[in-house]
């Protein structure tokens, strides 16, 4: 008897009807000689429904005390579909019973609103399992130290499905969403992108940190950690499939040594319109300076991705690096006030109309000339580039706003990507 973790998006949860489908999928694996966990997001826009409430009360200094709070109103969203999917599972003649993440307990530290998982308390899920019973569990939420709850922010549904998965050393687990995979780029920007049948741990984080959102990315690290098989699949299929067709079908996330791995020397192409360039204009080239520059930055919590400095001409360089767009005028405004007068420098300009792409793949580490392609790819086009960065899998680049899907297409097309690896 396998142990079978399914996650549901709130895509899936979003009306009695789907809720009454998504019990039928579940008894469909039941019935097949599987052991379940369940773990439902809340429905539909009930979470932006909640905050916004909140929104409408809250004071004008936003307290620890707040987000304590905001974090009980938000867990209650996944209570409402875990409960109502135990029902639905009644109705089919299921023993099934639902946890609230505190009932667990899911343990988790005090950063309300992006907690992470500490650990898991599995004990009266096995027990429930070995009772003959579907266990229900809230994704996105725990309990800290002091027994407060706490939500693991945005997407945290899918990192607690996988920390489940990994207590339990279930034999997978599968993350049902709005979409049948993960593919070589989005298709609304590319028809021709191809649905991958696997991808190492490794390509989805890279594709997942930079712009991928089929997943969210703490789930990935987590699955990679705990070496947890990971497949994502769509709820929107016919719930009666059958049960080894839809077992096998989406996308498989596993382990690079994974003798079917496909051996694509590029694998996905990912891109992020939510980026944005600042520069530093003419700082002293001494030691210290990125320092300088990127402490204040940091201590403002703002996350810093690429960077660049240029080479010293009479003393004087100029420092670049992007941040996410939201966070672009916060860091206009602190180095405008604080660092550039402290500096030296002569002045910081920023530039919101730009966009980052990417090509990744772990084929890259044993092939030459990978880069070199993509540059020629986007020449050919007349894409200027802003700014590079590589890793052993990937290479990033910094590019006009307005040559993104232009970009995305020719480096699908000069990689090959439509064709399925020979």
């Amino acid at each position: 008897m396998s142990l079978i973790v399914h996650k549901y998006g709130g895509t899936s949860m979003g009306s009695t009807e789907r809720i009454r489908q998504v019990a039928l999928r579940v008894a469909k694996w039941v019935r097949a000689g599987h052991r379940m966990v369940v773990v439902p997001s809340a429905m539909s826009g009930e979470t932006n429904r909640l905050l916004a409430l909140a929104q409408e009360l809250s004071p004008q200094a936003l307290t620890p005390a707040y987000y304590r709070e905001l974090d009980m109103l938000a867990a209650t969203g996944e209570q409402v579909s875990s409960a109502l999917l135990a029902i639905a599972l009644q109705a089919l003649g299921l023993q099934s019973v639902s946890y609230a993440g505190w009932q667990v307990p899911i343990r988790t530290d005090s950063a309300y609103t992006k907690a992470r998982i500490e650990s898991i308390d599995d004990a009266r899920l096995r027990a429930d399992l070995d009772a003959g019973k579907v266990v229900i569990v809230t994704g996105f939420q725990g309990l800290d130290e002091g027994g407060n709850v706490t939500t693991l922010g945005r997407g945290g549904s899918d990192t607690s499905a996988v920390a489940v998965a990994a207590a339990m050393k279930a034999d997978e687990c599968l993350i049902y969403t709005d979409v049948d995979g993960v593919y070589t780029t989005d298709p609304r920007v590319v028809p021709e992108a191809r649905r991958l049948h696997t991808l190492s741990f490794e390509e989805m984080l890279e594709m997942a940190s930079l712009g991928s959102k089929v997943l969210q990315i703490r789930s990935v690290e987590f699955a990679g950690k705990y070496k947890v098989r990971l497949r994502v699949l769509s709820s929107f299929t016919p719930w009666d499939i059958d049960i080894d067709e839809e077992a096998n079908s989406g996308t498989l996330i596993t382990f690079e040594e994974d003798h079917t791995m496909e051996q694509a020397i590029v694998s996905g192409i990912a891109f992020n319109r939510d980026e944005s360039k600042i520069s530093v204009l003419g700082v002293p080239d001494k030691p210290g300076i990125a320092y300088q520059i990127l402490g204040p930055v940091a201590d403002a919590n703002v996350e810093v991705d690429m960077i660049i400095q240029n080479i010293s001409k009479e003393g004087k360089a100029d420092f670049s690096f992007t941040v996410h767009r939201n966070d672009h005028p916060k860091t206009m405004e602190l180095l405008r006030n604080q660092v550039v007068p402290k500096l030296g420098a002569m002045d910081v300009i920023g530039d919101t109309k730009i966009c980052k792409v990417s090509i990744v793949g772990i084929g890259m580490r044993s092939h030459a000339g990978v880069a070199r392609k993509m540059f020629q790819a986007l020449s050919e086009e007349g894409i200027n580039i802003q700014m590079i960065s590589t890793s052993e899998i990937k290479t990033s680049v910094v590019l006009d706003e307005k040559y993104l899907e232009l970009a995305v297409r020719a480096l699908h097309k000069a990689f090959g990507l439509e064709a399925e690896p020979a």
